[in-house]
């Protein structure tokens, strides 16, 4: 008997271990395996068919999906005639700057027929992310989500919706875009608006010959739902609104927020917000609304906005969708009002001491054109040529990997004198005299900033009005910051209020129209982090700069060396 009790025993023990065992196994980070393969793709949009370049030959790219704490690997195979990378927009990169991705800083592009493997850990990050070429423009194809579900049995704080939906908003261009920025850059002049805006890659029934390119998403009344919305735009800023719905914003950038309830919102290049869509309305057809903010003046841009359909289970296929309203384009207390109800989830801990101040103004300048053909070299404002700056100083792309060249230690690439305030200052957002020689001309360079490991830094980023004002989307790679006061005019050390108690965790801040944003983050991530506007066509007139993050004093606070298969230039 007593033989028999030890017998029971030992098996129970047993299958406890087996089940400890795979329990473990469960909650252990997986490795997460895909192939990319850039090539080329016939579309057919607004009554034309065109080559674009897509990942896998889908358009948008397919969606990666992880968990926190998984690694990521991803063979990037170029098949086209261009040069590529990817860069996974959000991902922090801990101790793995090598494969963020954006040419000429982190590595050279893949050049056509070569391929580069990125391998990276999506550390105590879970959300809604996504992944883009970060090369030329190629983005505005090249793109898709990238989802980092919470670990096994962690639930959202928020109740679990029925269902979740991805979308992706973009912009649409008929011309070759590596040929489009070419040619901007060449003439000094503007870019030409998207020829549309898309949702999920349709641009809807307001476009020539696209009454069936619309996206549909069915829901089931009485449901919730979660939205991960993701603007992979190139040159706009976009609202977005559902016909008869509200929608709680639940997380932006991958950080969870307080719930905040709206009808309509903004979101800039880059942004990606979490929102809970309840079926609460009579059964049918409602609109989803894409539509443009744009805050500069006298800037050419698409009016019409993308329409998508929300259709209610048992609705009519064919009955009439209630119409969507979006803000005026101009709309900048919509924009405000969505930025004011953005609140951490808890309290946060937002460094008090800073060991950094930095004040960066950004703005648009307009530089001398000294071409021999003026004409088609010199189409910026007064026959200038347009750029666009940091601290006056207009971001020089080099032709070498940047954190290749401070790793190895070649000197005459790059220098570590960016300015960490404008040389002089005055009225930023009302402009000085307008003498294009002295006032509008930026400096060229390719500067960086260098801080110790563990430094807390505090940027105030100034908006000014050299040319003319915007709201402009600026991301950090390899951190995120806390925003913790924006304003509009200029920026007032004595009157401006800060939120150090739970202001919203971003890697992506719209900088107000006319206006200031101060953030602060802790340097903690090794390595060389690009700053710049998430308006391709800024950051090809030079809005960035870089951060250079020395290392820590031990290996797990160090940039470990580059991977074998680093591409070269």
């Amino acid at each position: 008997m007593a033989s028999s009790s030890v017998s029971s025993l030992l098996r129970l023990s047993f299958c406890l271990f087996i089940l400890q065992v795979m329990n473990i196994g469960r909650c252990s980070a997986a490795t997460r395996i895909y192939q990319f393969k850039v090539q080329t793709k016939r579309l057919t949009r607004l009554c034309q068919t065109k080559e674009i370049v897509t990942i896998n030959g889908k358009f948008p790219g397919l969606a990666i999906t992880a968990q926190e704490d998984d690694n990521i690997v991803v063979n990037v195979i170029n098949m086209t005639p261009y040069n590529a990378t990817i860069h996974w927009h959000g991902i922090k990169q801990k101790l793995s700057c090598w494969y963020d991705g954006p040419s000429y800083i982190t590595q050279c592009p893949i050049q056509s027929g070569q391929s580069f493997t990125y391998n990276f850990t999506v550390a105590q990050q879970k959300g809604t992310f996504f992944w883009h070429a970060h090369f030329s423009w190629l983005r505005a194809t090249v793109y898709g989500p990238l989802i980092v579900y919470p670990k096994a049995n962690v639930p959202y704080p928020f109740k679990k919706p029925f269902k979740e939906h991805t979308i992706l908003l973009g912009e649409y261009w008929l011309k070759n875009v590596v040929e489009l920025e070419k040619h901007v850059l060449e003439s000094g002049g503007p870019p030409p608006p998207a020829d549309a805006f898309t949702i999920n890659g349709q641009p809807g029934p307001n476009y020539n010959c696209s009454s069936k390119d619309v996206y549909e998403l069915e829901i089931v009344p009485r449901k919730t739902y979660l939205l991960r919305l993701i603007n992979a735009g190139i040159n706009m800023e976009s609202f977005f609104t559902i016909a008869n719905h509200r929608l709680t914003i639940v997380e932006v950038d991958g950080e969870y927020t307080k719930p905040f309830t709206t009808e309509r919102l903004m979101l800039v290049p880059g942004q990606t917000m979490n929102l809970l869509l309840t079926a609460d309305q009579p059964i049918g057809r409602y609109s989803i609304a894409m539509g443009p903010y744009e805050s500069a003046k006298n800037v050419k841009f698409q009016h019409t906005s993308a329409i998508a359909s929300l259709r209610y289970f048992g609705a009519f296929p064919n009955s009439v969708a209630s119409p969507a309203k979006l803000p005026v384009f101009n709309d900048n207390i919509a924009v405000k009002t969505v930025m004011d109800g953005l609140r951490s989830l808890n309290t946060v801990d937002v460094p008090k001491d800073v060991d950094a101040h930095l004040f960066i103004t950004i703005g648009i300048n307009v530089n001398k054109c000294n071409s021999e053909d003026p004409n088609n070299k010199c189409q910026g404002p007064r026959k200038g040529r347009l750029a666009a700056s940091m601290n006056n100083i207009s971001f020089v792309e080099p032709k070498v990997s940047i954190l290749e060249a401070y790793y190895k230690k070649l000197e005459g690439y790059f220098t570590l004198d960016f300015p960490t305030a404008p040389e002089k200052s005055y009225d930023f957002v009302n402009g000085a005299p307008n003498d294009i020689a002295n006032d509008t001309q930026a400096a060229n360079g390719t500067r960086a900033m260098v801080f110790e490991y563990g430094s807390r830094i505090q940027i105030i980023f100034q908006n000014t009005g050299t040319l003319t004002t915007e709201n402009h989307p600026i991301h950090l790679h390899g951190h995120s910051f806390y925003v913790i006061g924006y304003g509009t005019g200029n920026y007032d050390q004595q009157t401006a209020r800060f939120n150090l108690e739970d202001p919203p965790y971003l890697n992506t801040i719209g900088v107000p129209v006319g206006g200031w944003a101060a953030i602060r983050f802790v340097a903690d991530n090794p390595g060389l982090w690009l700053l710049h506007c998430h308006f391709d066509i800024h950051q090809t007139w030079g809005m960035s700069t870089m951060f250079i993050v020395k290392n820590g004093k031990t290996v797990v606070e160090s940039l470990p060396q580059p991977p074998a298969d680093l591409p070269k230039c």
